[in-house]
């Protein structure tokens, strides 16, 4: 049995978040711009998030779980705030 390969193009294309989401170029940026309005190539230049359906086509590809693409946003962890991280620290260094 061959191994499993993640496909390369793919890889070069686009960047999984360590929340999971897929960001990839936007389309119709590269050449022919000049009759784009301008508000519509600063719009282009930015990266966007491959929607659910299509960032699950990319799971097959890769051979690898998207962590972050099921999950509702409330349950990804986030770094605490300043304020959080003293208030933590110092409810530890109360307990000993």
């Amino acid at each position: 049995m061959p191994k499993t390969k993640p496909h390369k193009g793919t890889l070069k294309r686009i960047r999984i978040s360590k929340s999971g989401k897929v960001r990839h170029r936007s389309a119709n940026h590269k050449h022919l711009s000049s009759h784009k309005s301008g508000k519509r190539l600063r719009q282009l230049r930015k990266d966007r998030i491959m929607a659910n359906p299509d960032a699950k086509r990319l799971e097959k590809l890769l051979f690898r779980r998207l962590r972050g693409r099921t999950q509702p946003k409330a349950t990804i962890k986030r770094s605490p705030s300043p304020e959080q991280r003293r208030a933590a620290q110092e409810a530890a260094a109360s307990e000993n």
